[in-house]
């Protein structure tokens, strides 16, 4: 009885401090030189501010169609801000006006119309491994 008992709780923690991976899909790549810089965001006050990621990855350009894996994230909401940065200066470059002049996505496949998205509409749930795809604007 108390190896059942021993199971049954180290089951259900094990639920609680699940990890699980979250693959972005990126299919429209427009040239083969440059980066790309993934930001994931798990605060809603910090979206999508650049350097308030809560992880970033900055990896160069090899092809048209990629994918970058994130690996053992917390069960939780996240949300997803990506640039191509085809002049590999990190920094997603703007006009006059503030519009990035380099393509950029966010999760949900939410196009900004006159500012940036809400956390709240670009939000992921992640409960087990997911795949999402982000087309660059």
């Amino acid at each position: 009885m108390r190896h059942l008992l021993f199971i049954v709780i180290f089951s259900s923690s094990f639920n609680v401090f699940s990890q699980h991976d979250l693959t972005v899909k990126i299919p429209n790549i427009p040239f083969l030189k440059g980066h790309m810089q993934i930001g994931l965001y798990n605060n809603a006050k910090d979206f999508p501010k650049v350097g308030k990621e809560y992880k970033r990855f900055y990896f160069k350009v090899t092809n048209w169609k990629m994918s970058y894996t994130i690996k053992n994230l917390a069960k939780g909401k996240y949300a997803v801000a990506i640039f191509y940065d085809k002049n590999s200066d990190k920094v997603c470059n703007r006009n006059f006006v503030g519009i990035p002049t380099e393509k950029y996505g966010f999760s949900n496949g939410i196009k900004p119309v006159l500012s940036a998205p809400s956390f709240e509409d670009t939000q992921i749930v992640l409960d087990q491994n997911k795949t999402i795809q982000i087309k660059l604007q």
